[in-house]
Order: structure tokens, then sequence, then C-alpha cells
């Protein structure tokens, strides 16, 4: 994960610095462990060190990309850490997503800012009595949406709309449309947003969540539907 700018940091940055080099989505807390707080039959009960699971990446094609109009802006891990009962003694449990969020900016007053938002968010399978826990699918596509509306200010009147299916690595995941109200980050310009809350997808050993988020006036429904459908995942090789 990128570290926190320094004060030096903070001198040197333009306004727009500020708001397109972000950390990725703060899934953390919410997607690494949700399921391991009541699990204490873990298959990580012997061993004297952490119990570690660390995800691939899933990230878009570049063939999409430049069909999209999105660009990356970074891929980040994120390591949670937690300590859990098992097999009556205390082990220490970690976790490692990966997040690769791309965006689309939009010029206003000469300054460039993060407008639309899409989000491939890795995370592993971990295995409980020799079944794989989905800890994504703790979470409802409400709380889905929150991951991906962190990225807006002043947030309201979230209303479900739609639904659909596509192809997202070679398999099909219902999306959920919602509609809300908001403001690009930085700007203090209200606008009516559009998001998109995939369902997570079983890949190898991990889960990937797609999730996109964007001014309804870009009509940028397809371009994510593009950007879902060219998600290419790269398991963990240290596993």
């Amino acid at each position: 994960m990128d570290r926190d700018p320094t004060d030096d940091d903070a001198e040197t940055e333009t306004p727009s610095d500020a708001v397109t080099r972000r950390r990725a989505l703060a899934a953390g807390g919410a997607v690494g462990l949700a399921s391991l707080a009541g699990c204490t039959a873990l298959d990580v009960a012997t061993g004297d060190g952490p119990a570690e699971f660390a995800a691939g990446t899933a990230t878009v094609a570049d063939a999409t990309l430049s069909e999209s109009g999105y660009e990356l802006n970074e891929v980040s891990d994120e390591v949670i850490s937690r300590e859990v009962e098992v097999a009556g003694q205390t082990r220490e449990v970690r976790v490692t997503n990966t997040v690769a969020e791309y965006d689309k900016a939009v010029e206003l007053f000469g300054e460039r800012y993060q407008a639309a938002v899409f989000a491939a968010v890795t995370t592993p399978q971990i295995e409980v009595l020799g079944r794989a826990l989905n800890p994504i699918a703790e979470l409802d596509t409400r709380e889905r949406a929150d991951l991906i509306l962190s990225r807006y200010e002043g947030v309201g009147d979230l209303e479900r709309g739609s639904e659909y299916s596509t192809e997202v690595l070679g398999g099909d995941a219902e999306v959920v449309v919602y509609t809300a109200d908001g403001e690009i980050e930085g700007t203090g310009a209200s606008t009516e947003l559009e998001l998109h809350i995939g369902e997570p997808v079983g890949v190898e050993d991990d889960f990937v969540l797609p999730l996109a988020a964007y001014p309804a006036a870009f009509s940028d429904g397809e371009n994510v539907r593009r950007m879902m459908n060219g998600i290419e995942h790269e398991p963990n090789e240290a596993e």
C-alpha cells in the first residue's frame, strides 16, 4: 500500500495530485477478515507463526482500457491482521487483499479530478474445515457499494435500481445498479452518481469483486461492462 504523504510531499503536490494520487479502496476491515471472527476451527490450527493468506491480482486488459477510456490509478496490497482462537490457542491470521483501481478524470477550472472509478478487489479463499470461505459474500450489495462510494464526498439518497448479468473471468456475474447523490472529491461539485456493484466471482484460489461508480452524465454503463468483461487474473505464485 502506498505510504501516506509526508509534510514535504504535501508542499510539492498540486491540488490535482492530492485528489488523483490516492490510496486504493479501503476494503480492508470489511473484506479481509469479515468471516473470521466466529471461526474457531480454521485449518491453521497447527504451527507457531502467523497463518497467512495472500490473494493474486485481478487487472483489466490493456486493450479494454484503450476502448473504455479508463486509466490505471494504482494496484495496491492491503494487509489485514487479526488474532483468533484456534484449538484453544491464540493464532494470528494475516490476509493480503489486492485492489486494482482505475479512473476517468474530469477537467474543472484547469485541474484534473477523479470522476469515474472502477476497481477489481481480489481476496484469497480461506479454508475452514476444508471448505472455502468467501469473506466478500458476507457483505450485502449495499455494503459493497459503500466501498466504492468512499471515493466521493457528501453522498446521500442511495437507491437500488436495475440488475443485469455480464461475463467476469469466464463466468456470469450478477450486477446491481444504484444511483446516489454526491460530490466529486475536491471540487465541491454535486452530481448524480451511478454505481455498478458486482457479485464476487471465484477464480482459482481467489474471489474477485468488480465495482464501479461514475457521474450519471457520463452514461458510462457500456464501458463499465467492457471493464468487467476485460478483467484478467494472475494467481499468487507464492502460494
